[in-house]
């Protein structure tokens, strides 16, 4: 089963970084068809937020056809988002692994790494734009 984890420095409201969390547990396919999500309870005990919060996720969730809730049973998720690259995942994060253990040897701190990774992605999203033009 999945558990949440909140950044309260990152900006982003706490019910997106649940359904981020989901989104991304289910491209990585961390969470499959079938599998059930922790109950509103749960989620509002373990990270000390309102019950509202974690329904507000998981209503958008809901609205996105990725969970359903059943009431007295759960919520289970109802569709994935893994693709078929999916089994070329192991070996990219490998190369992503190597990659961070560089830029850390090269004493760049987390910060630093998210903001060298971002910037390049935002970089190469452009290029490839201008290269479909």
């Amino acid at each position: 089963m999945i558990e949440f984890h909140l950044e309260s420095q990152s900006g982003v409201a706490a019910y997106l970084q649940i359904v981020q969390q989901v989104k991304q547990a289910l491209r990585l396919d961390i969470l499959r068809v079938g599998d059930q999500l922790p109950t509103v309870r749960d989620v509002v005990e373990k990270l000390v937020i309102n019950a509202n919060t974690v329904l507000k996720a998981y209503r958008e969730l809901e609205h996105d056809g990725l969970i359903t809730t059943r009431p007295g049973q759960g919520t289970f998720v109802v569709r994935t988002l893994a693709g078929a690259s999916l089994a070329s995942h192991a070996a990219l994060r490998r190369s992503l692994a190597r990659w961070l253990q560089t830029a850390r040897e090269a004493g760049l701190d987390e910060e630093s790494i998210l903001a060298l990774f971002n910037s390049t992605f935002r970089d190469t999203q452009t290029a490839e734009g201008e290269e479909t033009a």
